[in-house]
């Protein structure tokens, strides 16, 4: 009974941070800029994180990558990056390098700080936090990856845009196998960091940042 109980609320709290708050940013767009969210979610995810017996902190700088893992996620990284270029040349040509054009500076810094500020905590709070906190709901491989996929893609909503939903959904599964796999949150925030300086930098920037400055 203790134990349903238990399950219930854990369920309850699932909802409410990764559906409900989402909405709510969603439905109100002067509440709050959607990137201010992620520093107080990791403050309260930390405290979460240090209440569970099984977590330890090295686990958020562990690497132990094998060379055939860096070699196949390389060739992903520029199959990805080509097909990207290929879409944006042939649809989107107007935004082909936008950011990059317009602002430089701008880009520059992005490619710099979205990695460790952005990229980072998202795979701390969907893959780590997700795995550890919600382990008695998500007893199986494949409903720890769906759960990351389709909460990842889900926050995106604040950008009322589906491109970037439907993206971040395929980004979601290939990053929480990858964390699988690996065990590696720092290796998934690398590969998350290298995919948002491609899409910011090739001309799709705009599907995750509400007014991009081009």
């Amino acid at each position: 009974m203790l134990a349903s109980k238990k399950q219930l609320w854990l369920t309850l709290e699932f909802v409410l941070l990764f559906f409900g708050i989402p909405v709510l940013i969603y439905l109100d767009r002067g509440f709050i800029h959607p990137s201010m969210i992620i520093l107080p979610a990791l403050l309260f995810i930390f405290i979460l994180l240090r209440r569970n017996p099984e977590f330890r902190w090295s686990e958020l700088i562990r690497w132990g990558i094998s060379r055939r893992t860096l070699a196949v996620n390389g060739l992903i990284i520029i199959v990805s990056a080509a097909l990207v270029l290929a879409y944006v040349f042939f649809f989107k040509r107007e935004n082909l390098f936008n950011l990059p054009r317009a602002n430089p500076w701008i880009f520059l810094a992005m490619c710099l700080f979205y990695p460790l500020f952005s990229a980072y905590g998202q795979e701390i709070i969907y893959r780590t936090f997700l795995a550890r906190r919600y382990s008695r709901l998500l007893g199986k491989s494949w409903q720890f990856v769906l759960a990351s996929a389709v909460t990842f893609s889900f926050v995106h909503i604040v950008y009322y845009n589906p491109v970037s939903m439907i993206l971040t959904f395929i980004g979601g599964l290939y990053f929480a196998r990858v964390y699988q796999q690996t065990g590696s949150v720092l290796f998934t925030s690398v590969l998350h960091g290298i995919f948002g300086i491609i899409f910011f930098g090739l001309g799709m920037g705009q599907y995750f940042w509400l007014d991009m400055p081009v």
